[in-house]
């Protein structure tokens, strides 16, 4: 295990090689392998990716990111232009169910809520308003739709029928956390 000195340094020289990100006044700290990024950046892509870098490294347990953007004047939105943008944006995002996603902006921060089927939407949601004009910080509320494991199961059995990988034999699905594994039935 890394010390939290040897972690800072490893942190250090991930931010100073992330081209996005170079040249910030951002302050490092680690304790108990828990990183705290600190300092002020000019839009919230750059804090966004400053804990992304952090992430890479190795032996990082917890982030604690409470580094604030400061906008430069000509890129502070309202947070009705904010929102606007943001439902633009998803709109024109062809992987977003835009209609089930809802968008609130409360002093340049955005908030995503609402319920879609797959993973997949709910990061392209993220995705498509990360780098909005004016934007200071983003939650993502999105909740996935209930999947029945049934469901899941015969899907991946249909797909593994598809491609003849496996028998016409009945198959069980055996679940721990988010890992399933399909074994054939005997008997």
């Amino acid at each position: 295990m890394k010390t939290d000195s040897e972690l800072r340094a490893e942190v250090l020289s991930e931010l100073q090689w992330d081209t996005s990100i170079r040249g910030e006044d951002i302050a490092v700290s680690v304790q108990d392998q828990v990183v705290t990024l600190a300092g002020t950046v000019d839009n919230y892509a750059k804090r966004y990716a400053a804990e992304r870098a952090v992430e890479r490294v190795k032996g990082t347990w917890a982030i604690v990111n409470s580094m604030a953007v400061k906008l430069p004047g000509g890129l502070v939105r309202t947070d009705a232009e904010i929102a606007r943008a943001a439902l633009n944006a998803l709109s024109w995002h062809v992987q977003v169910p835009e209609e089930r996603i809802r968008v609130k902006v409360s002093d340049g921060w955005l908030t995503l809520e609402g319920e879609v089927d797959r993973q997949y939407e709910k990061q392209a949601a993220e995705n498509a308003v990360r780098y909005l004009v004016g934007l200071k910080g983003m939650t993502n509320l999105i909740t996935l739709r209930g999947v029945r494991l049934s469901d899941i199961t015969q899907r991946i059995r249909s797909s593994l029928k598809r491609h003849e990988e496996v028998d016409d034999g009945p198959t069980t699905a055996e679940t721990s956390g988010w890992r399933m594994t399909l074994h054939p039935s005997h008997g």
